[in-house]
């Protein structure tokens, strides 16, 4: 195990999973599991609005790349993980000779934990974190038990992601906090 790195591998775009289950299955058949131990697709959450109600999935952060570590001194894993179906070949520098296989470069120490770090929580806050309010503005509640009311902005809470809103509740302004993800502004 001192000679496991991590590569990029290239994958037919759209068939990451597949390569990913394939791989996986035969590692595990041939008993390969301490020179491949891990086979990741980076994958980011979106979250999205749709007809009022918050929906997360997943989406390939590089579409066409799997993450895979591995210790390709043996080249019988090399040739394994190169062969199967989907696989296009691993990121690598070539040499200047064009009949040269390519040389898989293993990722650096800091691309590798910038990777497995995380990454999910980041881009979810990146995207809600994105839209600004304003005091006074007027907005729409999209989720929630105030679901379809419309609201003025009172306060804004950056720090904490959230909006004091002024609802009007049954001919009555009602204060409600809200997050920024159950908000949108009206147009």
């Amino acid at each position: 195990m001192s000679n496991v790195n991590w590569y990029v591998l290239r994958a037919v775009s759209g068939q990451e999973k597949k390569v990913k289950s394939y791989l996986e299955n035969e590692v595990a058949r041939q008993g390969l599991t301490e020179s491949v131990p891990q086979i990741l697709i980076p994958t980011e959450k979106i979250v999205e609005m749709r007809n009022g109600k918050k929906r997360i999935r997943e989406k390939a952060f590089f579409p066409g790349y799997i993450m895979i570590s591995a210790d390709l001194s043996n080249g019988e894993v090399m040739h394994l993980i190169t062969s199967m179906p989907g696989v296009i070949g691993f990121l690598g520098s070539n040499d200047k000779d064009k009949n040269a296989a390519k040389i898989p470069v293993p990722l650096r120490a800091s691309e590798v934990k910038r990777m497995l770090g995380q990454v999910d929580e980041v881009v979810e806050e990146a995207a809600v974190a994105s839209v600004s309010f304003l005091k006074g503005e007027s907005i729409k509640v999209m989720d929630g038990p105030f679901s379809g009311f419309s609201g003025t902005i009172e306060e804004i809470f950056d720090d904490k992601k959230k909006l004091q809103v002024t609802v009007k509740i049954f001919g009555r302004n009602t204060p409600v906090e809200l997050s920024y993800a159950q908000v949108e502004k009206e147009s």
